[in-house]
């Protein structure tokens, strides 16, 4: 089996039972809810601040979500190859304070009437930068905590989190666009990694970390090995020419739903982050279907019958048209089926990753997918720009939601769609 739990020590595990009553996980827990917040409501206020207040076009709004996430295709692999020999704690903690200040500085720049599209820019890369280290830290911080056969429940709960924060945060970034100043938006999302950075730092020092190599170890050599895993082992070969074909088209359209929704169907900043905070609730529903789902039916079902539901509903956004009590509304119902579809996808994929990855390998693993998968976005949302400009908004919707049901395709022609009710246990075990 190539995940063994007697590379930790018992002391660093938790059970399921005690998740909740253990301080670590509910810090863990509080700190990447606020967190998550603040990423959220950041990735609605910058673009709308862009196309709102600063006017931007289809192209300098393509280029401003490409540079927020550049980092993914840039950092993924180093980072992971890092987060293996570190404390997760501490990269939490720290890049929590990062984004904090990156966001805080902008809000300051624009109380003083200097915050333009060139300092977004630099705001959208340092964020970017820092949230891929935070991403890829706390990942692997749930396996050191909790036992293997409870990653699904584990996962659960920080998905869980995640849908909270996707309720909260695009409502939150849309309303304070609207109704006040650009800075205070700004200065909202700060608010929430300091928040997460005040919890997180709370955390005890129990956890588990790989012991290093005896003899110096090239970060080259590093990356190599988690390539050599992730592209040697036929599951997550899978995830990742899904997760990269989902998230290029996915990229592609939210640059060109993020024109169409203000331009095309005119809906305000606080219309726009209600119906974006619809994947919200939906995303929590998926986090509590995918404790009990794949048990069930079998992992290879769920995935690829949800991945085709949550992806195929984008194909009736722009058919949309309309006043904004009737878009709106359609638009909370289809962005609520995607959400609780998506996430499903999401805590199901990342149980699989971690129960075919050894303890040691975790960071690495989940960089090598993230720089496979979400590094795509920028190439996807620079697309979507030029889509938007050539084509116009409602034709390019149609052909990214279109090409996101790609990524469904694959998994059924993958061994994931194989995948039974004990999941990859039962890989582990043949």
């Amino acid at each position: 089996m190539p995940f063994s739990s007697s590379a930790v020590s018992d002391s660093g595990r938790r059970t399921a039972s005690s998740l909740w009553r253990d301080g670590d996980f509910r810090r863990l827990w509080v700190g990447q809810t606020v967190s998550q917040l603040g990423e959220q409501a950041s990735l609605v206020v910058l673009p709308l601040l862009a196309v709102l207040t600063l006017n931007a076009d289809a192209g300098q709004l393509g280029a401003l979500r490409a540079a927020g996430q550049a980092p993914i295709l840039l950092l993924s692999l180093f980072v992971g190859a890092w987060v293996d020999r570190w404390r997760t704690r501490t990269v939490m903690v720290l890049t929590d304070a990062g984004r904090a200040l990156a966001l805080g500085a902008a809000a300051v720049a624009g109380l003083l009437g200097r915050l333009g599209l060139p300092g977004l820019l630099v705001v959208a890369v340092a964020v970017g930068a820092l949230s891929v280290f935070f991403d890829m830290a706390y990942q692997a911080s749930l396996v050191r905590l909790v036992e293997r056969d409870q990653l699904v429940r584990g996962n659960s709960a920080l998905e869980g989190s995640r849908s909270a924060a996707q309720i909260g945060g695009p409502a939150l970034g849309g309303a304070l666009v609207s109704l006040l100043s650009a800075p205070i938006a700004v200065a909202s999302s700060a608010v929430f990694f300091a928040l997460s950075f005040l919890s997180i730092r709370r955390m005890g020092n129990r956890e588990s970390v790989p012991e290093r190599p005896a003899g110096p170890s090239r970060v080259w050599r590093r990356i190599h090995e988690g390539l050599r895993f992730v592209a040697g082992d036929a599951l997550l070969r899978a995830v990742c020419l899904a997760s990269a074909a989902f998230q290029f088209f996915f990229a592609a359209g939210m640059t060109v739903y993020l024109l169409f929704l203000p331009r095309d169907l005119h809906l305000s900043g606080t219309a726009i982050g209600l119906a974006l905070a619809a994947t919200g609730p939906g995303a929590l529903l998926g986090s509590l279907l995918a404790a009990r789902l794949p048990g069930r039916f079998g992992y290879g079902t769920v995935l690829v019958s949800a991945a085709a539901l949550g992806d195929g509903v984008f194909l009736l956004v722009p058919a949309l048209h309309g006043s904004p009590g009737v878009t709106v509304p359609a638009l909370v119902a289809l962005n609520f089926v995607f959400g609780t579809f998506s996430q499903l996808v999401n805590v199901t994929v990342m149980a699989v990753r971690q129960t075919v990855t050894p303890y040691g390998m975790q960071g690495r693993a989940a960089a090598t997918i993230n720089f496979v998968g979400m590094g795509m976005t920028p190439l996807g949302s620079l697309l979507g720009g030029f889509l938007a400009e050539e084509w116009g908004t409602q034709a390019s919707l149609l052909v990214t939601a279109v090409g996101m049901l790609l990524s469904p395709a694959l998994m059924a022609l993958s061994p994931l769609a194989r995948l039974g009710p004990r999941g990859a246990h039962a890989v582990d075990d043949a």
